[in-house]
């Protein structure tokens, strides 16, 4: 355990050494839910035409936002590790001593910091907008742990897509078609229960609904969750853990 933490430690670390020398992308990445608040939030807001209850829609929309912000930004993750191939840094990092797994799982823990960065921006634009949210430590630490777990696994699901298409012209097309749908059929910008049938059967199949739920439980002043923290927790890990051992089985084909 202690090596398995070490090697992936490593290789967080190089991540993020990557990101801090070369922030563009995730700041560029903040502009879209500045869109979202301000623009399209906004605009619903002030029609009503989505039930709430008692919390106002910016209010309800944000967690959703960022549980979007961290999903865009985490699914193409992947494109980095078929540069990292075409680089010869996947070959590299298959001869080393460093478990295949230690790889994957650092991988997934350099996009939770990533989403990490989405998170701070949501919370500043929420302040700037008078979006009244939960300011408790333990309230904070839900969200933060949401984020860490939310963008791990949608980077690993990215992995996995990078490792079957292995190329950078699939991946973005592939990218660009799986993350409205998963963005939509989802709890984010309006409640399960206004959903059609169909759409609340599918929604329930996707892990943004279970990340979405428990951040609007952290986040909203007075809010609730609907499957409750332990039930979202429990699919977002179990979701991760099965997408982890698809990508350490499918890591090494990147190259072939």
């Amino acid at each position: 355990m202690d090596r398995f933490l070490r090697e992936s430690a490593a290789i967080a670390q190089v991540e993020l050494i990557k990101l801090v020398r070369d922030p563009t992308e995730v700041f560029s990445r903040a502009v879209q839910p500045v869109l979202w608040l301000v623009v399209f939030g906004q605009v619903l807001a002030h029609v009503h035409g989505i039930y709430t209850g008692e919390v106002g829609y910016l209010a309800f929309i944000t967690p959703g936002i960022l549980a979007q912000s961290v999903l865009f930004s985490a699914i193409f993750y992947g494109i980095a590790v078929i540069w990292e191939r075409d680089l010869g840094v996947v070959h590299k990092l298959l001869v080393s001593p460093a478990s295949r797994i230690s790889l994957v799982f650092g991988k997934a823990v350099s996009a939770g910091f990533r989403g990490l960065v989405q998170a701070t921006v949501i919370y500043l634009i929420a302040f700037f907008m008078h979006i009244t949210l939960r300011q408790e430590p333990q309230a904070i630490l839900g969200v933060l742990a949401g984020v860490l777990l939310g963008s791990g696994l949608f980077a690993t699901f990215s992995l996995i897509i990078a490792c079957i298409v292995k190329t950078r012209e699939r991946f973005m097309g592939i990218g660009q078609l799986l993350t409205m749908p998963m963005f939509f059929a989802s709890n984010a910008i309006y409640p399960l229960d206004i959903m059609p049938g169909w759409l609340r059967a599918v929604a329930q199949l996707n892990p943004l609904t279970y990340l979405v739920d428990a951040l609007r439980g952290f986040m909203i002043v007075g809010g609730e969750t609907v499957h409750g923290y332990g039930v979202d927790f429990a699919v977002l890990l179990a979701a991760f853990a099965v997408l982890l051992m698809i990508a350490v089985k499918l890591y090494p084909t990147l190259v072939e």
